[in-house]
């Protein structure tokens, strides 16, 4: 009776880990279900590999990514990661911000160089 009265408490308490567990797993699937069902043509998304491209064709189980002008890839649904929202996607100009950092590291190594000197 009193090893029972013991473990009593423990059991319970791993019944409530196991449960918020996987309540969180259920969750996150749920979520990922949403998502390749949102998921349209035109939308710009991330792969699970890191990769950006465009959808061109969606299927039930794969979508044709444009991965770069008239390079258009199949993958699985399960590989899209995350749609990039339009306000995500920045399009900077980027030889204007690469002059201007080269510009501020060239103040910047003028100004040490007169420091040293």
């Amino acid at each position: 009776m009193d090893a029972l009265a013991l473990m009593l408490p423990f059991v319970i308490i791993m019944g409530v880990f196991l449960f918020i567990g996987s309540r969180r797993q259920r969750r996150a699937v749920q979520a990922t279900i949403d998502l390749h069902e949102s998921l349209e043509v035109g939308d710009r998304v991330h792969t699970t590999s890191g990769l950006e491209a465009n959808i061109v064709a969606i299927t039930d189980d794969t979508v044709d990514l444009e991965i770069a002008p008239g390079v258009v890839t199949t993958w699985m649904k399960l590989a899209i990661r995350d749609k990039i929202l339009p306000d995500d996607d920045v399009d900077l100009d980027d030889e204007d911000e690469y002059s201007v950092a080269v510009e501020d590291e060239d103040a910047q190594d003028e100004t040490r160089v007169a420091k040293d000197a």
